[in-house]
């Protein structure tokens, strides 16, 4: 026993001897030990905390993209009991969903689209778009195609997608294809909308705040177009790029993705931030035009929606304070 302890002893104060044994019993727990430790956790807590949340958030989209699955499974088998043969046998699951999702664009990201009025109410047009690092803007304007047009967009997406557990049900009553041209041109003679994003997975993991497009030397959508017939609407969402990022700038994912065409660059945010979806003036069907020059010019159509809407670099904390003020770029 410690010569403090045994003062404590020796004192005749009731008071005093409680305090003493207090102490000798902290000593003998080791307290004062777990007190440092604690504070040593709380501290960790508090830097690493905000780097969790960032990389979590993004599996909150995943998540709600399972749990829209999850729904089609039971409505498939609760209308399959009711009518089996039915025509429209996922309209409603459609509906239901897209208010799903267009509840959750209005909430999280007070989404706006600006010009549904370019989008036909019939008839055929192909809709190209800016690809951001997870494309949830485009989910959003798919749903408000099916509330607000009474139609379903057809989509072209990646191959890696199709391999995905779990999704072959969801890109099927969503008409989502793997792109081959002779599948695009015939949704699109059928009377049907069609979006693709030219720079695909390689814009959604290799652009930055910046907004480049990386479209390479593709004109495979413009062919699509001339062969269909049909016009080309332009789309950009403002603000994409601080919603959501992907730290495959980094040389190391580049070279995995190059080398083996796995899009395995980590995504961060699920930021709250305001999202605004402008739709360009349709650029018509020109016979005289070749696939080169549509490319070309539907890629100068996109560009000019980022010059006009998007301040660059882009800032996460001016995006999100876009919620409450927002001030139009200057053009």
């Amino acid at each position: 026993m410690s010569r403090g302890n045994e003062s404590c002893l020796f004192d005749n104060d009731s008071g005093s001897l409680f305090s003493c044994l207090l102490h000798v019993w902290e000593d003998w727990a080791g307290l004062g030990q777990l007190q440092d430790y604690l504070s040593v956790m709380e501290y960790l807590l508090w830097v690493f905390t905000p780097l969790a949340v960032v990389f979590i958030l993004p599996f909150l989209i995943v998540i709600l993209l399972y749990l829209s699955i999850l729904f089609l499974h039971v409505y498939k088998r609760k209308i399959q009991l009711r009518e089996a043969y039915s025509n429209n046998l996922w309209d409603g699951a459609r509906k239901t969903l897209a208010t799903l999702w267009d509840g959750h664009g209005a909430i999280w990201h007070g989404y706006e689209i600006h010009g549904l009025e370019k989008i036909p109410d019939e008839g055929p047009a192909l809709i190209v778009y800016y690809h951001g690092a997870i494309p949830i803007d485009y989910y959003y304007f798919l749903a408000s195609v099916i509330i607000r047009k009474g139609r379903t967009c057809h989509s072209v997406a990646d191959h890696f997608l199709f391999k995905v557990p779990g999704f072959k049900l969801l890109l099927e009553v969503f008409s989502v294809m793997h792109g081959p041209q002779e599948e695009c041109v015939k949704a699109l003679r059928n009377g049907h909308l069609l979006g693709i994003s030219p720079g695909g997975v390689r814009e959604a993991l290799f652009s930055d705040e910046t907004y480049p497009l990386l479209w390479g030397k593709r004109k495979g959508f413009a062919q699509v177009a001339i062969d269909s017939k049909v016009p080309v609407i332009p789309m950009f969402t403002r603000n994409l790029r601080e919603g959501f990022r992907s730290l495959g700038t980094l040389r190391f994912f580049r070279w995995v993705y190059e080398r083996f065409r796995l899009p395995v660059a980590p995504i961060y945010g699920g930021f709250p931030v305001k999202f605004r979806t402008y739709l360009g003036d349709p650029i018509p069907y020109d016979p005289k035009l070749n696939a080169s020059e549509l490319a070309e010019r539907v890629q100068q159509a996109v560009q000019a929606l980022i010059d006009k809407h998007q301040k660059i670099p882009g800032n996460i904390l001016r995006a999100l304070l876009e919620r409450f003020w927002w001030q139009h770029k200057e053009e």
